[in-house]
């Protein structure tokens, strides 16, 4: 014990000394902590049961990730999220997995049993760097980042028929038939059994943490759900972090969502740091001198491969810049592919030695990543420019006044330029969605500009101080917030309308200066029937 917590000392200390230095020149911290864990695998030596220690409270750093992933995505936009989820999503692991496979089997001196394990877990990438630097870059929200969050989340559902499958070719006493239905009653019970406690049980339960007022205990309650749920998905055969992502959705639909996020953002960074660190530790010195020139070529042609495929696949439904931008972020092979290489190493279906190259390789594919994030746009740029008509056009676009600011093109957003049309009401469109954009501009729409109504710029720009109105009609919650947010810094005389899709939405924007907040899609029709004569109309 004395040992390992000098270890935990010494790593807090030079992760601290390294992260502060690389901060500098605007390096991650992700990079840090993995040269941290490499540094101290080489002074201190581990023991199998310290590095077990660490391997579990670093699983902690992924579950609380995926649980304020979890809160930024409620069921009801999971269910808007299902193209990206098990379309995208399927698309991106089957064809990828199948072509690692072959290649595997073709190239590779192993059985078809170890091509097809290495095959799909080479088809995972990293939620844990992937979402956290999305995260620190506000691309989480952006269209890339929607495909790229809901293939990952397909592929943390993925790794439970993975894990299956490796049970399937070492099984020498279950039959298949008997496995998987023992996985469909499993997954049966923890998705009803979440929804149940998250539908009729987790804000009451909250209702009555806070009448304690106090943060401690209102914190341990939220620990206490993330935990719980992260054992009821383990006990069943998932994984932990896709308990804590559903129990995460379940709190999303309360109006305590960004309570607990804000309280458990410190929690998350620490601990997923101390994974990172892990990760480092796995650099095995020996295998990389004996093997280097097999572990770089494998690294270029697996990420080559993967950011390939995707972008091939991805390009039939969103625009070339987009899906490159997607496969970019992808091309890595992600930390559930440690946890499949070693059950397989276990049940002796892949050696030793491949085991080590395959965990050397992957491990240089995530310290690769998140550079490759940071510089994601200058990287597209080399692809496929950036449609800067758009942009130049949305900047020399000026003159309003005594018009209405609509921002966002949805469902909602297109219903009132149609009211606003027929009524001749002079309105302009604010929209960050080049799709979108161009869509529009292809059907003839003129008043509508590539920009992004969460910086207090933009609406400078476009008048909102001499506008009669500005509306709302955006549907990511997140982003409303940033929105109200920024119609707030305006003062008082800014008469706003903002749509939001239920109860926890228009509570989190409460304390924000707003006109009038719609609570139903519905209700927009009445409230524009009552103002439109209001409204300035075009010469």
């Amino acid at each position: 014990m004395d040992h390992l917590l000098i270890g935990l000392v010494v790593t807090i200390s030079l992760a601290t000394i390294i992260n502060v230095y690389l901060k500098k020149f605007n390096i991650p911290t992700v990079i840090g902590y993995i040269l941290t864990g490499f540094l101290i695998a080489q002074i201190f030596y581990f023991g199998d049961s310290s590095k077990e220690t660490l391997a579990h409270l670093a699983e902690f750093g992924i579950v609380f990730l995926m649980f304020t992933i979890g809160l930024e995505f409620s069921i009801s936009h999971m269910r808007a999220m299902k193209k990206e989820v098990f379309v995208y999503g399927a698309l991106q692991v089957i064809l990828s997995g199948l072509l690692f496979t072959f290649l595997a089997f073709t190239f590779f001196d192993i059985t078809l049993k170890n091509a097809i394990v290495i095959g799909m877990a080479l088809s995972l990438s990293s939620t844990a760097i992937v979402l956290k630097i999305l995260n620190e870059n506000g691309d989480i929200h952006t269209g890339y980042g929607r495909v790229v969050l809901g293939i990952l989340l397909f592929q943390d559902l993925a790794v439970i028929p993975m894990l299956l499958m490796i049970s399937i070719f070492t099984s020498t006493t279950s039959s298949v038939s008997a496995l998987l239905l023992e996985t469909v009653i499993s997954a049966v019970l923890v998705f009803v059994s979440l929804f149940i406690v998250g539908k009729y049980f987790i804000e009451r339960f909250f209702n009555w943490v806070t009448t304690s007022e106090s943060e401690e205990i209102f914190l341990a309650s939220v620990i206490l759900i993330v935990i719980a749920s992260s054992f009821l998905a383990e006990f069943l055969g998932f994984s932990y972090s896709l308990g804590a992502f559903l129990a995460g959705m379940t709190i999303a639909e309360t109006k305590y969502r960004y309570r607990v996020e804000a309280d458990l953002v410190p929690f998350r960074d620490i601990l997923l740091g101390i994974f990172f660190v892990t990760i480092g530790m796995q650099i095995n010195l020996e295998i990389v001198g004996n093997f280097i020139f097999t572990i770089l070529g494998l690294l270029v042609a697996i990420m080559f491969i993967k950011a390939l495929v995707l972008f091939l696949a991805m390009r039939l439904f969103m625009q070339n810049r987009s899906a490159i931008k997607s496969a970019l972020s992808l091309m890595q092979v992600g930390e559930f592919a440690l946890a499949i290489f070693a059950l397989a190493n276990s049940y002796q279906i892949i050696s030793d030695q491949t085991n080590q190259i395959m965990i050397v390789t992957l491990v240089l594919s995530m310290i690769i990543t998140p550079f490759v994030l940071k510089n994601i746009k200058y990287l597209a740029d080399l692809f496929f420019k950036e449609p800067i008509g758009l942009r130049e056009r949305a900047l020399t676009s000026t003159g309003y006044k005594d018009h209405v600011i609509v921002c966002g093109y949805g469902p909602v957003g297109k219903m009132l330029i149609e009211r606003f049309k027929e009524n001749q009401v002079l309105y302009v469109i604010l929209e960050h969605d080049v799709k979108l954009v161009d869509e529009a501009l292809a059907k003839g729409e003129e008043n509508i500009f590539l920009a992004n109504a969460a910086q207090k710029s933009v609406l400078e720009h476009f008048g909102i101080k001499e506008s009669m109105a500005i509306f709302s009609a955006v549907s990511n919650p997140h982003q409303v917030r940033l929105i109200c947010e920024n119609i707030d810094s305006f003062g008082d005389n800014v008469n706003s309308v903002v749509t939001v899709k239920n109860q926890s939405q228009e509570e989190s924007i409460a304390d924000l200066n707003i006109t009038h907040v719609l609570n139903r899609r519905e209700t927009v029709t009445d409230i524009l029937a009552k103002q439109i004569c209001a409204f300035k109309r075009v010469e």
